[in-house]
Protein backbone atom coordinates (compact mmCIF):
# COMPACT_ATOMS: atom_id res chain seq x y z
CA UNK A 1 0.00 0.00 0.00
CA UNK A 2 1.51 2.75 -1.35
CA UNK A 3 -0.33 5.44 0.85
CA UNK A 4 0.04 4.05 4.51
CA UNK A 5 -1.37 5.34 7.72
CA UNK A 6 1.37 6.68 9.10
CA UNK A 7 2.04 9.14 6.23
CA UNK A 8 -1.34 10.45 6.42
CA UNK A 9 -1.06 10.53 10.55
CA UNK A 10 1.84 12.74 9.81
CA UNK A 11 0.21 15.13 7.70
CA UNK A 12 -2.87 15.50 9.72
CA UNK A 13 -0.83 16.69 12.40
CA UNK A 14 1.58 18.96 10.37
CA UNK A 15 -1.69 20.61 8.99
CA UNK A 16 -2.84 21.22 13.04
CA UNK A 17 0.64 22.73 13.49
CA UNK A 18 0.41 24.64 10.42
CA UNK A 19 -2.75 26.29 11.61
CA UNK A 20 -1.22 26.93 15.01
CA UNK A 21 1.81 28.63 13.67
CA UNK A 22 -0.51 31.40 12.02
CA UNK A 23 -1.97 32.98 14.99
CA UNK A 24 1.72 32.79 16.47
CA UNK A 25 3.78 34.51 13.74
CA UNK A 26 0.40 37.39 13.52
CA UNK A 27 0.97 38.15 16.74
CA UNK A 28 4.41 38.71 16.84
CA UNK A 29 4.02 40.45 13.50
CA UNK A 30 1.31 42.77 15.11
CA UNK A 31 3.76 43.54 17.82
CA UNK A 32 6.29 44.61 15.94
CA UNK A 33 4.13 46.34 13.84
CA UNK A 34 2.78 48.52 16.72
CA UNK A 35 6.26 48.76 18.35
CA UNK A 36 5.99 52.33 18.79
CA UNK A 37 3.02 52.10 21.50
CA UNK A 38 4.26 48.41 23.06
CA UNK A 39 5.62 48.07 27.02
CA UNK A 40 8.48 46.68 27.11
CA UNK A 41 7.10 43.46 28.16
CA UNK A 42 5.80 43.45 24.54
CA UNK A 43 8.71 44.41 23.03
CA UNK A 44 10.34 41.50 24.59
CA UNK A 45 7.87 38.99 23.81
CA UNK A 46 8.66 40.10 19.83
CA UNK A 47 11.42 38.08 18.68
CA UNK A 48 10.55 34.95 20.30
CA UNK A 49 7.08 34.81 18.81
CA UNK A 50 8.03 35.49 15.22
CA UNK A 51 10.95 33.12 15.86
CA UNK A 52 8.63 30.01 17.17
CA UNK A 53 5.89 31.00 14.53
CA UNK A 54 8.38 31.14 11.37
CA UNK A 55 9.76 27.70 12.97
CA UNK A 56 6.46 25.57 13.25
CA UNK A 57 5.21 26.99 10.37
CA UNK A 58 8.54 25.85 8.15
CA UNK A 59 8.63 22.81 10.14
CA UNK A 60 4.99 21.71 9.19
CA UNK A 61 4.89 22.70 5.95
CA UNK A 62 8.09 20.39 5.55
CA UNK A 63 6.53 17.09 7.10
CA UNK A 64 3.13 17.88 5.72
CA UNK A 65 4.70 18.06 2.04
CA UNK A 66 7.10 15.55 3.05
CA UNK A 67 4.43 12.93 3.85
CA UNK A 68 1.48 13.65 1.81
CA UNK A 69 3.33 14.31 -1.26
CA UNK A 70 5.82 11.83 -0.77
CA UNK A 71 8.73 14.55 -0.96
CA UNK A 72 11.59 11.52 0.42
CA UNK A 73 14.36 15.00 0.83
CA UNK A 74 11.94 16.89 3.04
CA UNK A 75 10.36 14.20 5.62
CA UNK A 76 14.77 13.67 5.99
CA UNK A 77 14.90 16.98 7.25
CA UNK A 78 11.73 17.30 9.04
CA UNK A 79 12.84 14.05 10.18
CA UNK A 80 16.40 15.77 11.23
CA UNK A 81 14.58 18.68 12.85
CA UNK A 82 12.56 16.98 15.41
CA UNK A 83 15.42 14.63 16.36
CA UNK A 84 17.38 18.09 16.93
CA UNK A 85 14.31 19.16 19.16
CA UNK A 86 14.12 16.07 21.10
CA UNK A 87 17.71 16.44 21.90
CA UNK A 88 17.12 19.96 23.30
CA UNK A 89 13.66 19.58 25.06
CA UNK A 90 15.71 16.31 26.83
CA UNK A 91 18.30 19.02 28.21
CA UNK A 92 16.35 21.64 29.07
CA UNK A 93 13.81 19.79 31.14
CA UNK A 94 17.23 18.31 33.10
CA UNK A 95 18.81 21.83 33.25
CA UNK A 96 15.27 23.43 34.29
CA UNK A 97 14.79 21.23 37.08
CA UNK A 98 18.66 22.00 38.50
CA UNK A 99 18.77 25.04 39.11
CA UNK A 100 14.97 25.49 40.27
CA UNK A 101 16.37 22.70 42.94
CA UNK A 102 17.46 25.67 44.93
CA UNK A 103 15.98 28.42 46.91
CA UNK A 104 12.08 28.99 48.63
CA UNK A 105 10.41 31.96 50.35
CA UNK A 106 11.11 33.09 54.07
CA UNK A 107 7.72 32.23 55.79
CA UNK A 108 7.53 35.89 58.52
CA UNK A 109 5.89 35.25 62.05
CA UNK A 110 2.35 37.11 61.85
CA UNK A 111 2.99 37.90 58.14
CA UNK A 112 0.38 35.83 55.35
CA UNK A 113 3.47 36.82 53.00
CA UNK A 114 6.98 35.22 52.26
CA UNK A 115 10.39 37.24 52.25
CA UNK A 116 12.71 36.74 49.55
CA UNK A 117 16.68 36.87 49.24
CA UNK A 118 18.53 36.39 45.87
CA UNK A 119 21.46 34.32 47.72
CA UNK A 120 19.30 31.60 47.99
CA UNK A 121 18.58 30.80 44.64
CA UNK A 122 21.06 28.61 41.95
CA UNK A 123 23.66 31.05 41.05
CA UNK A 124 22.98 30.37 37.26
CA UNK A 125 19.60 32.01 37.99
CA UNK A 126 20.52 35.12 40.32
CA UNK A 127 23.14 36.05 37.12
CA UNK A 128 20.45 36.10 34.80
CA UNK A 129 18.23 37.92 36.22
CA UNK A 130 20.39 40.63 38.29
CA UNK A 131 22.88 41.34 34.86
CA UNK A 132 22.66 44.93 34.31
CA UNK A 133 21.31 44.50 30.90
CA UNK A 134 18.65 41.87 31.84
CA UNK A 135 17.14 43.38 34.88
CA UNK A 136 16.71 46.82 33.36
CA UNK A 137 14.55 45.20 31.09
CA UNK A 138 12.76 43.15 34.00
CA UNK A 139 12.23 46.49 35.88
CA UNK A 140 10.51 48.33 32.60
CA UNK A 141 8.44 45.31 32.50
CA UNK A 142 7.35 45.16 36.33
CA UNK A 143 6.58 49.39 36.00
CA UNK A 144 4.58 48.91 33.18
CA UNK A 145 2.53 45.84 34.71
CA UNK A 146 1.68 48.23 37.15
CA UNK A 147 2.55 45.06 39.58
CA UNK A 148 2.32 47.18 42.59
CA UNK A 149 -0.20 50.04 42.10
CA UNK A 150 -2.94 47.30 41.89
CA UNK A 151 -2.38 46.99 46.30
CA UNK A 152 -2.77 50.13 46.71
CA UNK A 153 -5.66 50.51 44.98
CA UNK A 154 -7.23 48.06 47.47
CA UNK A 155 -7.09 50.70 50.21
CA UNK A 156 -6.14 48.05 53.04
CA UNK A 157 -5.42 48.39 56.52
CA UNK A 158 -2.40 47.40 58.32
CA UNK A 159 -3.43 44.38 59.37
CA UNK A 160 -5.44 43.37 56.23
CA UNK A 161 -2.02 44.32 54.22
CA UNK A 162 0.11 42.05 56.86
CA UNK A 163 -2.77 38.78 56.53
CA UNK A 164 -2.11 39.26 52.27
CA UNK A 165 -1.15 36.25 50.82
CA UNK A 166 1.43 38.26 48.20
CA UNK A 167 3.00 36.90 45.36
CA UNK A 168 6.60 37.05 45.60
CA UNK A 169 7.12 39.66 43.15
CA UNK A 170 4.32 41.73 44.95
CA UNK A 171 6.39 40.93 48.45
CA UNK A 172 10.19 41.76 47.31
CA UNK A 173 9.24 44.63 44.91
CA UNK A 174 6.37 46.68 46.28
CA UNK A 175 7.29 46.90 49.97
CA UNK A 176 10.61 47.06 51.88
CA UNK A 177 12.22 43.71 53.66
CA UNK A 178 10.20 43.01 57.05
CA UNK A 179 13.66 43.86 58.86
CA UNK A 180 13.61 47.51 57.78
CA UNK A 181 10.88 47.87 60.40
CA UNK A 182 9.32 50.96 58.36
CA UNK A 183 6.22 52.27 59.41
CA UNK A 184 3.48 51.22 57.41
CA UNK A 185 1.00 53.82 55.86
CA UNK A 186 0.17 52.35 52.50
CA UNK A 187 0.88 49.22 50.66
CA UNK A 188 3.48 51.10 48.78
CA UNK A 189 4.18 53.65 51.11
CA UNK A 190 6.07 53.31 54.23
CA UNK A 191 7.80 55.83 56.47
CA UNK A 192 11.55 55.03 57.80
CA UNK A 193 12.53 55.82 60.87
CA UNK A 194 15.11 58.35 61.18
CA UNK A 195 17.60 56.93 63.75
CA UNK A 196 17.63 53.40 62.52
CA UNK A 197 20.63 51.46 61.14
CA UNK A 198 20.39 49.10 58.17
CA UNK A 199 22.16 46.03 57.64
CA UNK A 200 20.22 45.60 54.39
CA UNK A 201 21.15 47.57 51.59
CA UNK A 202 17.67 47.54 50.02
CA UNK A 203 16.56 49.24 53.34
CA UNK A 204 18.27 52.54 52.01
CA UNK A 205 17.24 51.29 47.90
CA UNK A 206 14.01 51.45 48.82
CA UNK A 207 11.84 54.51 47.90
CA UNK A 208 7.76 55.72 48.07
CA UNK A 209 7.94 57.06 44.71
CA UNK A 210 5.54 54.87 42.59
CA UNK A 211 8.45 54.22 39.43
CA UNK A 212 11.04 53.24 42.17
CA UNK A 213 9.49 51.57 45.09
CA UNK A 214 12.07 48.22 45.69
CA UNK A 215 12.45 48.05 41.98
CA UNK A 216 15.93 48.28 42.81
CA UNK A 217 16.12 46.07 45.43
CA UNK A 218 17.92 42.60 45.57
CA UNK A 219 14.55 41.14 47.51
CA UNK A 220 12.71 42.32 43.52
CA UNK A 221 15.15 40.77 42.45
CA UNK A 222 14.92 37.31 44.48
CA UNK A 223 11.26 37.43 43.58
CA UNK A 224 11.24 37.80 39.99
CA UNK A 225 14.00 34.20 40.26
CA UNK A 226 10.70 33.20 43.01
CA UNK A 227 8.30 33.58 40.14
CA UNK A 228 11.06 32.25 37.69
CA UNK A 229 11.33 28.93 39.55
CA UNK A 230 7.71 28.49 40.09
CA UNK A 231 6.70 28.79 36.28
CA UNK A 232 10.02 26.81 35.03
CA UNK A 233 8.64 23.78 37.22
CA UNK A 234 5.67 23.86 35.65
CA UNK A 235 7.11 24.18 31.84
CA UNK A 236 9.49 21.34 32.70
CA UNK A 237 6.16 19.51 33.62
CA UNK A 238 5.18 20.08 30.16
CA UNK A 239 8.14 19.73 28.32
CA UNK A 240 8.41 15.92 29.59
CA UNK A 241 4.26 15.72 28.20
CA UNK A 242 5.21 17.55 24.84
CA UNK A 243 8.61 15.18 24.79
CA UNK A 244 6.85 12.24 24.99
CA UNK A 245 4.03 13.53 22.28
CA UNK A 246 7.19 14.46 20.04
CA UNK A 247 8.81 11.00 20.25
CA UNK A 248 5.73 9.37 18.96
CA UNK A 249 5.27 11.97 16.14
CA UNK A 250 9.28 11.36 15.25
CA UNK A 251 8.28 7.25 15.58
CA UNK A 252 5.21 8.00 13.09
CA UNK A 253 7.44 10.30 10.99
CA UNK A 254 10.03 7.58 10.66
CA UNK A 255 7.32 4.91 9.72
CA UNK A 256 6.18 7.37 6.89
CA UNK A 257 9.97 7.51 5.68
CA UNK A 258 10.05 4.23 5.25
CA UNK A 259 6.98 4.24 3.25
CA UNK A 260 8.04 7.20 1.10
CA UNK A 261 11.50 4.82 0.29
CA UNK A 262 9.63 1.97 -0.62
CA UNK A 263 7.46 3.73 -3.12
CA UNK A 264 10.41 5.13 -4.51
CA UNK A 265 11.98 1.77 -5.14
CA UNK A 266 8.95 0.36 -5.93
CA UNK A 267 8.11 2.99 -9.16
CA UNK A 268 11.69 2.95 -10.01
CA UNK A 269 12.47 5.57 -7.90
CA UNK A 270 16.65 6.60 -8.12
CA UNK A 271 19.04 9.30 -7.41
CA UNK A 272 20.25 10.80 -3.71
CA UNK A 273 17.14 9.30 -2.23
CA UNK A 274 18.43 5.66 -2.20
CA UNK A 275 21.48 6.32 -0.35
CA UNK A 276 20.10 7.18 2.98
CA UNK A 277 19.16 4.26 5.51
Amino acid sequence: MAFRISNNLVGILNFITFLLSIPILAGGIWLKTHSTQATECEKFLQGPLIAIGVFLLLVSLAGLIGACCRVTWLLWIYLFVMFILILLLFCFTIFAFVVTNKGAGEVVSGRGYKEYRLGDYSSWLQKRVSSNKNWSKIRACLVDSKVCQSLEEKNESYEQFYKENLSPVQSGCCKPPSECNFTYVSPINWSKNSNSTFTNPDCTTWSNTNTTLCYDCQSCQAGVVANLKSDWKKVSILNIIFLIFIVIVYSVGCCAFRNNRRDNHAYGGAGWKAGYP
